[in-house]
């Protein structure tokens, strides 16, 4: 299992609009080019965290600002906004197991309260740490 690298970048992204709202337009261009990736991707990112209430967007010549304080942004926030959970799993069960076997037909009750937990813990923690949380790592690290 591996989750996709939008949930990284808007992290990238969100510090990015913050360590230099004050010197630069925010621009979907300028946060392509500090995360190193097409435009587009920052756009469609940036419009998944408009759509959540965490970035305002400013059409035409652009500008991005995070909407919230960032003590109210949560890592789950910003990965449910932009890493869509289909039903709400993250983990994906095969469809089909083969009812004729005992494990096959056995393994949803197996497994299933095992990656409920996994998902629970994993959301717990993401619930825990703020934005702010990244923002205040990030500013022991980063020189000019």
């Amino acid at each position: 299992m591996q989750i996709s690298s939008r949930f990284t970048i808007a992290v990238h992204v969100l510090i990015a609009i913050e360590t230099f709202k004050n010197d630069h337009k925010i621009t979907s261009e300028f946060l392509a080019s500090s995360a190193n990736v097409n435009p587009t991707v920052i756009r469609r990112l940036l419009q998944q965290l408009k759509k959540a209430e965490i970035v305002t967007v400013k059409r035409g010549s652009g500008g991005a600002d995070i909407e919230k304080s960032l003590t109210e942004i949560t890592l789950l926030d910003v990965y449910n906004a932009v890493e869509p959970v289909e039903n709400g799993q993250l983990f994906h069960f095969h469809e089909n197991p083969n009812e004729l076997c005992p494990v096959g037909r056995n393994i949803h009750r197996i497994m299933d309260h095992r990656l409920e937990e996994i998902q629970n813990a994993m959301e717990d923690k993401m619930r825990r740490i703020t934005i702010a949380d990244v923002m205040a790592d990030a500013n022991k690290l980063i020189e000019f």
